[in-house]
């Protein structure tokens, strides 16, 4: 009988040691539960930040209201020279469509980005972003002057 007893005293102890003590605590909320927190998939190219400024030299780039349809025309032949390999003004490519990109994007990244893209990656979220929904494939620094890519911007107002 004492081993018996024993043996439910050492049961009973083993069953509320092992149901028992545990620190999580569960919400019992009886049906009520609370909406599911939504991490937002939006891909990085088409995700808009317009107070972003990245990283690097440009700061502050001041767009007039009207296009100046000389200067997107020297950033057209610049864009179509140096840029096509891997960007089309519609659609993605290799890299993504600067079509509407102001409309996502703050002047001073898009310069930055022109200019510096390197420099972007290494210091701007959206730029590493960017560079894995692009398979990796980094933006090759064409090494425009600082005219040629605010003559490129000009003419990213015209897509």
């Amino acid at each position: 009988m004492r081993t018996l007893t024993k043996i439910l005293v050492l049961v009973l102890s083993l069953t509320l040691f092992c149901c028992g003590g545990n620190d999580k605590k569960e919400d019992v909320s009886y049906g009520k539960k609370e909406p599911a927190k939504t991490v937002s998939k939006v891909p990085a190219s088409q995700r808009v930040e317009l107070s972003n400024k990245g990283a690097g030299s440009i700061t502050k780039v001041d767009l007039p209201l009207v296009v100046d349809d000389e200067l997107a025309a020297h950033g057209k032949e610049v864009y179509d020279k140096m840029c096509t390999a891997c960007h089309k003004a519609e659609k993605k490519f290799i890299g993504p469509s600067p079509k509407g990109i102001l409309e996502r994007r703050s002047p001073e990244w898009v310069m930055n980005m022109i200019l510096n893209p390197e420099k972007m990656v290494k210091e701007d979220q959206l730029a590493r972003d960017l560079l894995m929904e692009f398979n990796g494939s980094p933006m090759a620094n064409q090494n425009l002057t600082q005219e040629e890519a605010r003559a490129v911007l000009e003419y990213f107002r015209t897509l």
